[in-house]
């Protein structure tokens, strides 16, 4: 099952434990607000931070796994086609970070798209979890400072994850144009349920 994610907008869907989901850049260049939740309590979260103690990296590597506030396995990370740019520091964008932009009225936001996905569901959450930023290149220098640089994404590019527990699967198609960090400016995303027998190389 395919499921489009418009430009700017964003899409939830419910993932098994034990099938696959991946996110696929269509058009090339868009960065992808990745946010997850326990099915059966949507006060445990996938999180960044977590994760990265939990590996000691910035981002997964394929084979490893992405862990929840309660230090859970929720998500395997098992293919990348990408150059392999995600991002696990930056906060979801949000009204306040559009006006602290100097934008004076509505904008959309990932923070925005997250509460409105869950809403198609029935769903909500407490509050805006730290996403794991897919196709989001943020590298940092040895003085620690970040760089804000567009997608290297290319179109078809895609990562494909493994749900670890039963969980709510959520992705905006970041609307953010006024950092430089979508190539193209926004365009859309898919998110595909894979069935048992399709699967994705493990990388380029």
């Amino acid at each position: 099952m395919r499921v489009i994610v418009p430009a700017a907008d964003g899409r939830a869907v419910k993932v098994r434990a034990g099938q696959r989901v991946r996110v696929t850049d269509l058009e090339g260049g868009q960065v992808g607000d990745l946010f997850a939740f326990a099915a059966d309590d949507m006060t445990e979260q996938l999180s960044a931070s977590h994760t990265r103690a939990a590996t000691s990296r910035l981002f997964p590597a394929v084979g490893e796994q992405f862990v929840t506030d309660r230090r859970r396995p929720m998500l395997t990370l098992v293919g990348d086609t990408s150059p392999g740019w995600h991002d696990m520091l930056i906060a979801a964008c949000d009204p306040a970070r559009y006006r602290a932009l100097g934008v004076p009225g509505f904008h959309a936001s990932c923070a925005d798209n997250l509460r409105r996905s869950l809403d198609s569901l029935g769903l909500e959450c407490p509050r805006t979890p730290q996403p794991v930023n897919l196709f989001m290149r943020i590298p940092v220098s040895g003085d620690g400072r970040l760089s804000w640089l567009s997608a290297v994404s290319r179109p078809g590019d895609a990562i494909t994850f493994e749900a670890a527990v039963d969980c709510v699967f959520v992705v905006s198609a970041c609307p953010q144009d006024l950092v430089e960090i979508n190539g193209h400016g926004p365009t859309p995303l898919a998110i595909d349920l894979l069935s048992g027998h399709e699967h994705q190389p493990r990388s380029e």
